[in-house]
């Protein structure tokens, strides 16, 4: 193993947004018990450190394959298309109304129903971003168009956080 390998690399999977997530899960744990800290104790404190190392790396990969807005970021970066979310905040304006009357009616919902309703059209439109960001990166990869897909799943992602926080606060 090599600690500059690609996530992918690490993981022996090719570079694609579509990936088998339960190979993701068998490979992570083959790889973590290669370097469980406790299989190094006898080697001292420098090879636990450095099994520790390898571990922190792993989950980190891991975490960032399993989510599908944080993989299909990581491959436009890895294609030449940073994500630059701060930066570069340029959106369609047809999705921007979109997402305005979402949150207008987020801000507007009074009950667990108006909530579901908002909350089901938001993970449609989730469905839908990620069926685009699959096309754009895998088949065409076309990643600046693919880096703008990411930006708007960003903006449905924190959308979708809010209705759970409505949600909760309606408890």
């Amino acid at each position: 193993m090599n600690l500059q390998s690609t996530d992918f690399e690490l993981f022996g999977l090719p570079p694609r947004f579509a990936l088998d997530a339960g190979a993701l899960d068998v490979r992570w744990k083959e790889l973590q018990r290669q370097v469980h800290p406790d299989k190094f104790a006898a080697q001292g404190a420098a090879a636990q450190r450095v099994a520790m190392q390898w571990s922190a790396r792993i989950n980190e990969a891991y975490r960032r394959l399993k989510s599908p807005l944080q993989r299909a970021a990581y491959l436009c970066e890895l294609n030449g298309a940073p994500i630059d979310a701060e930066n570069n905040t340029a959106m369609p304006p047809a999705f921007l109304m979109q997402q305005m009357e979402l949150r207008e009616a987020l801000d507007d919902a009074a009950s667990a129903d108006d909530l579901e309703q908002i909350a089901s059209q938001s993970a449609s439109l989730q469905r839908d971003m990620l069926s685009k960001i699959e096309q754009q990166t895998d088949a065409e990869q076309a990643w600046p168009a693919a880096a703008q897909s990411v930006r708007a799943l960003m903006f449905l992602d924190r959308l979708a956080a809010d209705i759970d926080r409505r949600r909760d606060a309606l408890d």
